[in-house]
C-alpha cells in the first residue's frame, strides 16, 4: 500500500514539475533546445521512475499471493524519513554554504551510511564529486552556482 501511495505522489509531482517546465517562457534568440530541455528531462526520468517503481510494487504484489511475503519493517520507514529531513537541511543550506561544499556534507553522510566503514573512499567521493562537478557547471556549462563560504 505504502508502495502505491508513493507512485501516485510521484506521478503528482511529475506531473507539477512538468507542468512548470512548460509555463517557462520561450525564447526564439537562444539555443535550439531553449530552457526547457533539462527539465523536461528530469520530470520525465521522474515519470519513468514512478513506472518503474509501480511495476516493482504490481511484482511485489503478485509474490505475495504466491505465498512469499514480503515486509517492510519500521527501520524502513526510519530510514526514508531520514533522507528526507536530510534532503531537506541540505535544500537549506544550499545558498548559505555553496553548492560544493553543501554537496560534499550531503554525499559524504549518505555515503557513510549506505557504504560504511569505507571512509577514505566516501571522503573522496564526496569532495572531489562536488568540485568536479561544480566546476563543470560553472566552467563549461556556465551555469551560476552558489558560492556559499568557499572562496572561488
Amino acid at each position: 500500500m505504502a508502495n502505491r501511495i508513493v507512485v501516485a505522489l510521484a506521478v503528482l509531482l511529475a506531473a507539477v514539475y512538468i507542468y512548470a517546465t512548460e509555463q517557462f517562457p520561450v525564447l526564439t534568440v537562444s539555443d535550439p533546445l531553449g530552457p526547457k530541455a533539462f527539465p523536461r528531462l528530469l520530470g520525465i526520468g521522474l515519470l519513468l521512475t514512478a513506472v518503474a517503481l509501480l511495476g516493482e510494487t504490481l511484482r511485489a504484489n503478485m509474490s505475495e499471493h504466491e505465498g512469499q511475503k514480503t515486509s517492510i519493517n519500521r527501520r524502513h520507514y526510519l530510514v526514508v524519513s531520514a533522507m528526507v529531513a536530510w534532503t531537506t537541511l541540505y535544500v537549506v543550506v544550499f545558498e548559505p554554504l555553496g553548492y560544493a561544499l553543501s554537496t560534499s556534507i550531503y554525499l559524504l553522510a549518505l555515503f557513510a551510511f549506505f557504504d560504511r566503514g569505507k571512509w577514505t573512499r566516501n571522503i573522496l567521493t564526496s569532495v572531489l564529486y562536488s568540485f568536479i562537478s561544480y566546476w563543470m557547471f560553472t566552467k563549461l556549462l556556465d551555469v551560476s552556482l552558489p558560492h556559499g563560504i568557499v572562496p572561488f
